[in-house]
């Protein structure tokens, strides 16, 4: 596969915590970039010297958060979402992590790890318009979105929660 392709994979780490909550780990961007600012899962754009979609997603997520690949159990691979203006094909993948992991941030990529239940991603009247704002961005943008502390999930990683959450919930998957 050439990274020359408009092809990216992302990791969908989920857990349960000590309460037996279930839980999504999202990352913060850094400001820079053309997704500066925005909560996303971790990954990114195939390398020529990744074997396969799911491998760059588990690269990825060990290069911007510290996560050890040998402690991600694969669940499942989920339908890939095109991201807007980027234009690229993302590859999603569900993986099982150990409630215990330490996160480890890569700052030139990553502000901050969030660990939401996934119930708290599923509530209707929390999905409406917000106001999005970084530095790309520093006047604000209207998107349609919820609530994720005080940050703002929209975007294509709310479009792929979209799809995964529901079945979460109804306990497609073992985790």
């Amino acid at each position: 596969m050439s990274s020359a392709d408009r092809v990216a994979a992302v990791l969908a780490p989920v857990f349960r915590d000590e309460a037996g909550l279930l839980r999504l780990v999202l990352i913060v961007r850094t400001d820079r970039g053309h997704h500066g600012g925005q909560l996303a899962f971790p990954g990114g754009r195939v390398d020529d010297a990744d074997e396969s979609l799911v491998a760059t997603a588990l690269r990825e997520a060990e290069e911007e958060v510290g996560l050890d690949p040998g402690l991600v159990h694969v669940v499942a691979e989920l339908p890939p979402v095109r991201s807007g203006p980027t234009n690229f094909e993302v590859f999603p993948f569900l993986g099982r992590i150990p409630a215990d992991v330490v996160w480890r941030p890569n700052p030139h990529e990553v502000v901050e790890v969030v660990t939401p239940a996934v119930e708290e991603l599923w509530d209707p009247a929390l999905r409406r318009e917000h106001l999005f704002t970084s530095a790309r961005w520093p006047e604000g943008l209207l998107v349609d979105g919820i609530p994720v502390g005080d940050r703002v999930l929209w975007g294509m990683t709310l479009r792929l929660l979209d799809h995964l959450v529901p079945r979460l919930l109804a306990g497609e998957f073992q985790v």
